[in-house]
């Protein structure tokens, strides 16, 4: 099982996901931009690692009558998948729980390795982009804040250097 760090750090390098504590030390991460009035990704997850994950609109995952699945013993790939398929499902998007997603590498295989790609890049005043790609389109977050989304990565890279930033591993 992965410790509550271990979740939020997997949890946390979604940077569409804003985090909000709780009561008794929980903490929710929501998706702002969901088309639903459905907001919360990631429900309760708790101290011992316990928590949910809203899957309802994602085929093939058993959810409870609230559409929540536990992710107690999900292992990171699950649990990145599982995140990813609940942000994807709540932009409107049919997701099923076999679908391979552009979301935070949560497809692994080398003939996805554009789908996977994601990025940091740093200007030098200390300002932080984040670039990844999803459905067919470049997104450039600046934390959780969507700056700017192109159709081809040589687009963003050119946009990203006149705007001063730099590659970063």
């Amino acid at each position: 099982m992965l410790t509550l760090e271990q979740k939020l750090r997997i949890i946390e390098s979604f940077p569409e996901l804003q985090r909000k504590d709780v009561s008794l030390g929980r903490i929710n991460f929501h998706f702002e931009e969901s088309v639903y009035d459905k907001k919360n990704v990631v429900y309760h997850l708790h101290l011992n690692g316990n928590g949910f994950v809203y899957a309802e609109l994602v085929q093939g995952y058993p959810t409870d009558d609230r559409g929540l699945i536990n992710i107690r013993d999900f292992t990171e790939d699950e649990l990145r998948d599982v995140v990813a398929k609940s942000i994807l499902s709540l932009t409107g998007t049919s997701v099923s729980k076999g679908d391979a997603l552009a979301v935070a590498g949560a497809d692994e295989s080398a003939e996805n390795e554009e789908e996977q790609h994601r990025e940091v890049w740093r200007d030098g005043e200390g300002h932080t982009l984040t670039v990844f790609f999803l459905e067919d389109l470049w997104y450039v977050y600046a934390g959780e804040n969507l700056d700017c989304a192109f159709e081809t990565y040589e687009e963003t890279v050119e946009y990203l250097e006149e705007e001063g930033f730099e590659k970063h591993d």
